[in-house]
């Protein structure tokens, strides 16, 4: 009887520790980049969610004064990651790995609502080339070398389908944006010499859809398009999680 019951307590403690056990590392890094206004903590559902696929996920906080110090600092996790790297940018990131995205060790580019500037092209450009939109992104006029949203209409330019608890905290919380960030023109366009995913906002107000698609056509991009506001790792992380882990699977 003892016997017995011994056996069945170790068949529960095995498969108890089988079932908590974390799955197997995938042989690919996830290094995610953020964009403007905010910081690195909006990344935290889509980070938990790779993290229990079994995906080694480094994830950026960049400065976004200077392009220049927010690629250095994308290339520092690049050169971290344990595999190969899918390298994802959101908004103003796209910019960030369009340049720091010619590393070897970069396999895929994601962007995710995101620039995509061309060699010789900044964000500003882009960012203020004429659009069917009627309404422009809400930016308040540089101050002492930064931009900033208008924080009464950030939750629904940034961030209409997230919970307005959320939003508003982000509008007070918003990183200011430097123009050297903003104005510096691309050296190097990653883009053209490696496989690009494009995930399409549609409701997007502040990287304008067709400025987006624009974007992913000249580059050739795997094109995808979401239901959703600017914020979509924070309103869609189950969709943004797929969209990167597809891109991750093809990268092999």
């Amino acid at each position: 009887m003892k016997r017995a019951l011994f056996g069945l307590v170790a068949t529960l403690l095995t498969t108890t520790a089988a079932q908590a056990a974390p799955p197997a590392e995938k042989a690919v890094s996830i290094v995610l980049v953020h964009g403007a206004f905010v910081d690195a903590s909006g990344w935290q559902p889509v980070y938990n969610l790779l993290l229990k696929d079994g995906y080694e996920v480094l994830v950026v906080q960049n400065p976004t004064i200077t392009l220049r110090d927010d690629v250095a600092a994308t290339r520092q996790a690049v050169a971290k990651a344990r595999h190969p790297v899918i390298l994802v940018g959101h908004s103003y990131g796209g910019a960030v790995i369009t340049e720091a995205g010619d590393d070897p060790k970069v396999k895929s580019l994601v962007y995710l609502a995101a620039f995509a500037p061309e060699v010789g092209e900044s964000v500003f450009q882009l960012a203020t080339a004429p659009t069917p939109d009627p309404e422009p992104s809400p930016l308040l006029p540089p101050e002492d070398g930064f931009i900033r949203v208008d924080p009464v209409k950030f939750p629904t330019a940034f961030a209409a389908d997230v919970d307005p608890a959320i939003t508003r905290f982000m509008a007070a919380a918003q990183v200011p944006w430097g123009l050297d960030a903003v104005q510096t023109k691309i050296a190097t366009a990653a883009w053209k010499t490696k496989p690009v995913y494009f995930l399409l906002t549609t409701q997007d107000h502040m990287v304008a859809p067709a400025t987006q698609r624009a974007m992913a056509l000249r580059a050739k991009a795997t094109l995808v398009e979401a239901q959703s506001s600017h914020a979509v790792m924070l309103s869609h992380p189950k969709v943004v999680v797929d969209f990167i882990t597809r891109a991750a699977g093809e990268a092999k």
